[in-house]
């Protein structure tokens, strides 16, 4: 079947998470007519950048079981490969073109080298490095303001077809007018489910099996010939790559970039959330996680506003319930999903569904 081909042979296995799934997907690919708006369209495309970004870090922590801190590195070298090249090269497909290689071949060697010195290492050590390389290149970013912009980051112009002013179509689609902002849109969510989808096939390859047997054990895969280093190494430039064009997709969006927008150590942060929350090791769970996160994180507080309005007349909710304190209500939503699912999303619901292998056990 053609659905499971673009799958690589992973479906959800839980009829309750594919129809998540699938909701997800065509809310995403209608959005700009079922939630029209600019601020629901924000929300979504950040949903599709978030969802590659989220999904190429879980290659790396679930799969293959490596904790690196320097993910938003390569969404930045992404993010930059495309505002300096528009912004020095001038306004084009061309430059579009040679500022997303220019990053993904930086983002490569950038990689590599961080893999074969750095893998050999232990886990904490690792990590440690990836720290320390992601923080030093987040402060040349903010040192080189001649080419980065600095702290203020660069805005630079898309093609005339992209720009939010250039109307395709004269008249309105279902009531939506067709803009190079839904153009942008579209090609945003098409990136990002192609590198999706991808990834999946990297996950469910040879390949993939074999770092999960490395993540498991280690010293096993490497007594039975699997060189490990080099496997985690190819993981860990894939992971940068598909950071890197997901930093692409963002800047291509944003028509922007800048380092609290792409190399803030919060988003790391929010990055290990999502994949936690999601499910480990699952990808689908990079889906579940970021859609989850990324709403919440843009609507949670017009809904507490509303609760505490609604409660105006009770002692202390008013104020537990201020928007301002939504950043403590997500903190425990967090806690309590990692406490009553260890295993994410993906992993509660695929346990729910999975039948008993005897019939005859007592449950």
């Amino acid at each position: 079947m053609i659905v499971d081909t673009l799958l690589s042979g992973d479906p959800p296995r839980s009829r309750l998470l594919a129809a998540i799934l699938i909701a997800i997907l065509l809310g995403l690919a209608f959005a700009p007519f079922l939630f029209p708006g600019t601020r629901s369209l924000n929300v979504a495309a950040k949903v599709c950048v978030f969802v590659l970004l989220v999904a190429s870090y879980d290659l790396l922590l679930g799969y293959t079981g490596i904790v690196s801190f320097a993910h938003t590195m390569f969404f930045g070298i992404g993010s930059y490969g495309i505002a300096i090249a528009m912004a020095k090269l001038g306004v084009g497909w061309g430059s579009l073109v040679i500022g997303l290689a220019g990053a993904l071949a930086a983002s490569l060697v950038l990689s590599l080298a961080i893999g074969l010195f750095s893998l050999r290492v232990r886990t904490i050590f690792f990590a440690m490095i990836t720290l320390a390389v992601a923080s030093f290149f987040a402060i040349l970013a903010s040192q080189l303001s001649e080419f980065t912009g600095g702290e203020d980051g660069l805005t630079f112009k898309l093609p005339a077809i992209l720009s939010p002013g250039t109307d395709l179509i004269e008249t309105p689609f279902l009531g939506v007018a067709i803009t190079g902002k839904i153009l942008t849109y579209y090609l945003v969510f098409a990136g990002a489910l192609a590198g999706f989808l991808l990834l999946l096939r990297f996950v469910n390859s040879p390949f993939g099996r074999v770092l999960q047997a490395i993540r498991e054990n280690e010293f096993r895969a490497e007594a039975i010939g699997y060189r490990t280093v080099n496997y985690r190494t190819a993981a860990n430039v894939i992971a940068a790559l598909a950071a890197t064009f997901a930093g692409a997709l963002y800047a291509l969006w944003l028509r922007y970039s800048g380092p609290d927008v792409t190399l803030s150590f919060a988003i790391m942060v929010d990055i290990l959330l999502m994949v936690v929350i999601g499910g480990m090791g699952t990808l689908y769970g990079a889906a579940l996680g970021a859609t989850l996160f990324v709403v919440a994180q843009n609507y949670l507080q017009d809904l507490m506003k509303l609760a505490s309005d609604a409660t105006a007349g009770i002692a202390l909710l008013p104020q537990l319930l201020h928007p301002d304190r939504w950043l403590l209500w997500l903190g425990i939503l967090f806690v309590l999903s990692v406490y009553f699912l260890p295993t994410g999303l993906v992993g509660r619901l695929r346990r729910s569904h999975r039948a008993p292998t005897n019939p005859g056990m007592k449950r």
